[in-house]
């Protein structure tokens, strides 16, 4: 089953760690060098990481949905049986379930490990490790209903953990970071109106109204365009105060502009006679010289 050279056993080769990578899709290595799997030890390896405590009857029904279930626990013990006669497949048995060996590096693990640190008020100063972690989908490509629920639930938790990572640089004045933070939310999910309206704040945070200004129009434009929605009052009220002196400046209607003295002696400057009508320069003094006459 891999390149190396395997002998039956569930315990992990002295060496190098062993990593299970599923986010952006699936890869084993051992240390760096890659571990060929075949797709079908694939899909059960890696619904066994993402589903530690299910029992072999779940796990069984997860991966053969559509047959009797006496059929599907038999094609699980034949591709446990697989998994374990390769060293870097370890797997662990207790009772009715089936794990990953503890010394297994799930990277599926880790997302959740730095959400949880987000979310409880960790070290606010780990950007680098939030931005990267889970910037690639679960799986891509395999549309079981299994991966395709996890997929949607690990999406989820980046979001909110990029939101919440913003929201903190933010209260404490790091700008750069809560925008760096805030816009990775906004790429992985263009629509969602949480990111943009953090972008607004951050920008009014800096004094920079148009900035603030011009991104409440972008994400406006993009929800009009692709869905014929308008932003949430929450999002219009963050720039309503910036806004105001402008909508006020454009309602002011002729009346009171010619109660002005200032716009009313421009107009009299600038307003065309009667009968006017606008000419090139030149047109008063018939065509335009031909090149090279003087």
């Amino acid at each position: 089953m891999t390149g190396h050279a395997s002998t039956p056993t569930s315990d992990v080769p002295d060496g190098p760690p062993v990593r299970l990578h599923l986010l952006g899709g699936f890869r084993l290595l051992h240390g760096d060098n890659p571990v060929v799997v075949p797709r079908g030890l694939q899909r059960v390896l890696a619904v066994i990481g993402l589903r530690p405590g299910a029992t072999r009857s779940n796990l069984a029904g997860l991966l053969w949905p559509e047959v009797p279930e006496e059929r599907a626990l038999s094609s699980l013990r034949t591709a446990l049986w697989r998994l374990r006669q390769d060293p870097y497949c370890p797997l662990l048995s207790s009772g009715d379930t089936v794990r990953l060996d503890p010394t297994v590096r799930l990277d599926v693990d880790d997302l959740v490990a730095t959400a949880a640190r987000v979310r409880d008020g960790g070290d606010p100063r780990a950007t680098a490790v939030a931005l990267t972690a889970g910037s690639r989908d679960l799986l891509p490509g395999w549309y079981d209903d299994w991966v395709l629920l996890d997929r949607e639930r690990l999406r989820q938790l980046r979001l909110h953990m990029l939101e919440q990572l913003a929201v903190d640089h933010l209260d404490a004045g790091r700008h750069g970071e809560a925008l760096q933070a805030a816009l990775a939310a906004m790429a992985a999910e263009p629509l969602r109106e949480t990111p943009h309206r953090l972008v607004v704040r951050i920008h009014l945070a800096e004094g920079n109204a148009f900035e603030a200004v011009h991104a409440f129009y972008v994400y406006r434009d993009l929800l009009m365009r692709e869905l014929r929605l308008e932003p949430s009052p929450a999002m219009c009220a963050l720039v309503d105060e910036t806004l105001a002196p402008i909508r006020q400046a454009t309602r002011r209607t002729p009346a009171a502009r010619r109660h002005d003295p200032h716009e009313r002696r421009d107009e009299q400057v600038t307003a065309p006679a009667p009968g006017w009508t606008h000419r090139e320069p030149w047109t008063d003094r018939g065509a335009p010289p031909a090149r090279g006459v003087r």
